[in-house]
C-alpha cells in the first residue's frame, strides 16, 4: 500500500501546486467566478464532463450494476437525453444572455423578487447537492483511511479541496478539471479491464434487472433532467464563461455522450463483480471493491486520486455557482473587475461549513437524496423556458406554476415515498402540469406595463 500512497500524495501535491499557480493569475472577481468569459472549447468540454461526473452519481449508477446487470447501461442514458435536451434548447440562449447566474433570467425578465425566489429555490438544491458529494467521498475513501471517523474524513478532503481551489476560483476549477478528465479517461476504463473474471459463474436475468430498475423509474429521471438541467447554476457559470455561442453549444453535445460512456463502464464493471459470483455489501461498495481488491499496486493510488479530483472539482464548481447567485442576486453586484476575490472566497468558505454540516446529518442514501435536491429546481422550469420561448409568459403565470412546482414535488415524496416510485408521479405527472398551470395562469393574468417593460428590456439584451 506504500507505493498506492506515494503514487496519491505525488498527483496530490502536484494538483495543490496547479491550483496555486493558476491562483496567481487570479486578480479580479470576475476571472475568479467566471473566469473571464473567455473559456475555449477543449477545457469547456472537459470542465463539463467532469463538473457531471462526480463520487456521489458514480456510485449511485454504478451500484445498479450489481443489482440490474447490463439493463443498469438504461441509467445513463438519463444524462444522454438530459444534455442534448440542454444543448438544442438553451446552450446557446444561455451564452447570450450571458449573465453572472441563471436566477438574473428570473430578474431580468419577471422582476427583483422573483430572482430572488429562485436563487433561494436553486441554493438550497446546491445545499443538497454538495452535501451529498461530499458523503459520497466519504464513502469512497473510508475504506482507505479506515482508523477516521466519517466525519473526520470528510474534513480531510474538504481542507484538499479548499488547498487546491478555493484561491483560483473558477480558473482552478476548469484547469484542474482538464488535468483530471485527461486522468479520467484512462481510469475508467481499467476499472472495467481489471474486474473482468476469470469465469461467469452466475449472470442477473433481464427481467430481473427490469424489475430492480423499473423503466418507469428510468423515463422519469429522464424527464426530470431535461427540464432540471436547463436550470442548473453549475452548468449555467460554466456556460456563461465560454468564449463564445458555438462553443457553448459544441461543448455541452460533446460533453453529453462523454459523460454517458464514462457512467457506463463502471456500471459494467461493478456487474462483473455480480457475474464472479463476489459478494459485497450492496452496490454502492462495488466500485472500492475493485480499485482495492482487483487494481494492482500502483493502480489503486491513482484510482482514487482521479476520484478524488472528480470530487472536488464537482463540489469546488457548485460551491463556487452558489458564491455567484450570492453575490449577484442577493448582494445585488455584478462580478467586479476591479477588486480583489477576498469576498467571494469568504462567501464560499461559509458555504462549505454548511454543507459539511449537512452531509454528516442528512444524507443517507446517495442516488435517493441526489434526485429529492431536484424538486426546488424543477419548479422554475416554466419560468425559465417562458422567458426564452413564451413572449405572453407573465409574472402570476410564473409565481403559480413555481408554487404548484415545488408543492407537488414535496407531496409525491411524501405521498408516494421512494419505495411506491415518487419520481413517475413527480415527472410524468407534474411537468406537464407545471407548464399547463403557468400556460395557463399567464394567459387569464397577462403581463402588466411594468412587465411589458421589463420583457422589452430582456429581447433587447437578446437580440431578438
Amino acid at each position: 500500500m506504500n507505493l498506492d500512497i506515494l503514487v496519491f500524495c505525488i498527483f496530490l501535491l502536484g494538483s495543490i501546486f496547479l491550483g496555486s499557480v493558476n491562483a496567481s493569475s487570479v486578480k479580479t472577481e470576475s476571472s475568479y467566478l467566471l473566469a473571464d468569459r473567455k473559456t475555449k472549447l477543449f477545457p469547456l468540454i472537459a470542465t463539463l464532463v467532469m463538473t457531471e461526473f462526480n463520487p456521489s452519481t458514480l456510485i449511485g449508477f454504478s451500484s445498479v450494476g450489481y443489482i440490474a446487470g447490463v439493463w443498469g447501461l438504461t441509467l445513463p442514458i438519463v444524462f444522454l437525453f438530459g444534455l442534448l435536451f440542454y444543448t438544442f434548447v438553451v446552450a446557446k440562449k444561455w451564452k447570450r444572455f450571458n449573465a453572472s447566474s441563471v436566477a438574473e433570467l428570473f430578474t431580468l425578465r419577471y422582476g427583483s423578487t422573483f430572482g430572488k425566489i429562485s436563487s433561494s429555490f436553486l441554493l438550497i438544491a446546491l445545499l443538497g447537492f454538495s452535501s451529498n458529494y461530499l458523503k459520497s467521498m466519504q464513502i469512497l475513501f473510508s475504506p482507505v483511511l479506515s482508523g477516521l471517523m466519517g466525519w473526520q474524513i470528510s474534513i480531510i478532503l474538504v481542507i484538499l479541496t479548499i488547498l487546491i481551489t478555493l484561491r483560483g476560483g473558477l480558473i482552478s476549477i476548469i484547469k484542474t478539471d482538464v488535468w483530471s478528465f485527461l486522468a479520467t479517461l484512462v481510469l475508467i476504463p481499467l476499472l472495467y479491464y481489471f474486474s473482468i473474471p476469470d469465469e461467469i459463474i452466475s449472470e442477473v436475468q433481464l427481467s430481473d434487472g427490469i424489475n430492480n430498475l423499473p423503466p418507469k423509474f428510468i423515463i422519469s429521471l429522464i424527464i426530470l433532467t431535461m427540464f432540471t438541467y436547463i436550470s442548473a447554476p453549475w452548468y449555467g457559470q460554466k456556460i456563461f464563461s465560454a468564449e463564445n455561442e458555438n462553443i457553448a453549444f459544441i461543448a455541452v453535445g460533446v460533453s453529453s455522450i462523454i459523460v454517458f460512456v464514462l457512467y457506463s463502464i463502471p456500471i459494467l464493471a461493478v456487474y462483473n463483480l455480480k457475474i464472479s459470483n463476489i459478494n459485497i455489501l450492496n452496490g454502492e461498495v462495488g466500485l472500492t471493491y475493485i480499485i482495492n481488491n482487483k487494481f494492482p499496486i500502483g493502480f489503486r493510488g491513482f484510482g482514487y486520486l482521479v476520484i478524488f479530483l472528480a470530487g472536488t472539482t464537482t463540489l469546488a464548481g457548485v460551491w463556487s455557482s452558489m458564491t455567484t447567485m450570492i453575490v449577484s442576486d442577493f448582494l445585488n453586484k455584478k462580478e467586479s473587475r476591479s477588486y480583489s476575490q477576498s469576498r467571494s472566497i469568504i462567501i464560499t468558505l461559509i458555504i462549505i461549513i454548511i454543507s459539511f454540516f449537512m452531509s454528516e446529518y442528512f444524507i443517507d442514501k446517495i442516488l435517493d437524496k441526489l434526485i429529492l435536491a431536484n424538486i426546488p429546481i424543477a419548479a422554475l422550469s416554466y419560468g425559465l423556458l417562458g422567458a426564452f420561448y413564451f413572449k405572453k409568459s407573465s409574472k402570476i403565470g410564473v409565481l403559480v406554476s413555481i408554487i404548484y412546482g415545488l408543492f407537488w414535488g414535496i407531496f409525491c415524496y411524501v405521498y408516494f415515498g421512494e419505495s411506491g416510485g415518487y419520481t413517475w408521479y413527480w415527472s410524468v405527472y407534474g411537468i406537464p402540469q407545471i407548464f399547463l398551470i403557468g400556460f395557463l395562469f399567464s394567459t387569464l393574468f397577462p403581463k402588466n406595463k411594468y412587465e411589458n417593460q421589463r420583457f422589452i428590456e430582456f429581447e433587447r439584451r437578446m437580440g431578438n
